[in-house]
């Protein structure tokens, strides 16, 4: 609305002109009150996560459990998968991790053999050497070089038992671990939830050859997609301009007209990063669904509050006047008559803005048909109804 201002001019009414045939004006009074910069926004609800579970094993489906709009928690079974070669493969790790602890046990056995024949033949050769020690020439140098190298050849064969004995005990240990990997796989034919949530598709049925999601040169098919609804993310595209209010844990209204209810949320994350194509910021507000009462893809109606000031000189929206980059308001002052005033605002709400400079509390603005009036005109004040703070 422009402001138009009429050259001043004397209006001074006779004496015998009476209140009531002056004009009204509806008038609001300056006043200090908390006054709050919001912002509107409407959002969609998108599940906390989403996965598509896939089996880690190839095979076909025996059960499945589940099937669209069932509730379903961390750890619980959606589906068993066949898969028959894996388990006589089962079976050969069992088989040969047995055989490996048997070869433990032999190699063990002939350790000791090896170690008491060393002893024996070591007891031997030193007898001879101290006899051919005590009396020279006693001994035969033949016979104890060859009682010698029965010694060293013992020595050695204690050496190779004991050698094999580390490698039948690393065979056992690669056979544990594959019978450990084979068992592993084959507790993956039970397909569990990963997480707690809502089955929101179903791609596969009883009897369905399922490819191992690790596959990459097949397209594998996911047997369930769950997502996690009992917490939901509400995006809201925040403006360019109002990118700097944003904090984390600002308080947010959340209205959702589809259940007819109203929360208090806040800021949880937001991207830090102006999108180039909206000129918004992507941000979050994480929303507790426990009973399921909000379902992915509801909108929200959003009001983010941006600023806040207490105590602050607050004018009613209607009031104010705006010519070209001058901001003024007609008062009406303590003789009744109408006078312009330029001021600066600070921050607005939906009903009221507040005065920076220009005005004092307890002055009287025109709040609506300023244009009906002229400066120095006297009239008669009236009240206007309050609207409400619009915090």
């Amino acid at each position: 609305m422009l402001a138009i201002w009429f050259s001043h001019r004397d209006r001074s009414e006779p004496a015998n002109v009476s209140a009531e045939a002056l004009p009204t004006a509806s008038v609001a009074p300056v006043v200090r009150a908390s006054i709050s910069h919001s912002l509107s926004l409407a959002g969609e609800f998108q599940p906390y996560q989403v996965v598509d579970v896939h089996a880690k094993v190839s095979g076909y489906i025996r059960h499945i459990y589940v099937d669209i709009g069932d509730k379903v928690h961390a750890g619980e079974t959606l589906a068993i998968l066949e898969v028959p070669e894996l388990n006589a493969q089962a079976q050969g790790t069992v088989a040969e991790y047995a055989r490996s602890k048997d070869e433990i046990t032999r190699a063990q056995h002939d350790v000791v053999r090896a170690q008491s024949e060393n002893q024996a033949i070591h007891a031997d050769y030193m007898r001879l050497k101290q006899a051919s020690a005590g009396q020279p020439g006693l001994i035969a140098e033949q016979e104890l070089d060859d009682a010698q190298a029965k010694d060293l050849s013992s020595a050695a064969q204690v050496d190779a038992a004991k050698s094999a004995l580390a490698a039948a005990e690393k065979q056992s240990a690669y056979a544990d671990a594959d019978n450990l990997r084979v068992h592993d796989l084959e507790a993956y034919t039970n397909v569990t939830a990963p997480l707690n949530g809502v089955i929101v598709w179903r791609y596969a049925d009883t009897g369905a050859l399922i490819q191992a999601g690790t596959s990459s040169d097949v397209q594998s098919l996911p047997v369930v997609r769950l997502s996690q609804s009992d917490l939901l993310r509400l995006r809201l595209p925040v403006p360019e301009d109002a990118v700097r209010f944003i904090h984390e844990g600002d308080e947010v209204q959340v209205r959702v007209d589809a259940v007819n209810r109203t929360f208090t949320g806040k800021v949880v994350r937001f991207t830090r990063n102006v999108s180039t194509d909206t000129r918004t910021m992507e941000t979050e507000i994480d929303v507790p669904n426990k009973d399921l009462t909000l379902t992915p893809g509801m909108y929200a109606n959003t009001t983010l509050q941006l600023e806040h000031h207490n105590n602050a000189l607050t004018i009613p929206i209607q009031a104010i006047e705006q010519n070209g980059n001058q901001t003024s308001v007609l008062i009406v002052d303590a003789r009744n008559r109408v006078q312009p005033r330029t001021i600066q605002l600070g921050i607005e709400s939906s009903s009221r803005a507040e005065v920076v400079s220009g005005l004092e509390e307890g002055d009287r603005v025109i709040t609506g048909g300023q244009s009906n009036y002229q400066q120095g005109e006297k009239v008669r004040p009236q009240m206007a109804e309050e609207a409400g703070e619009g915090k």
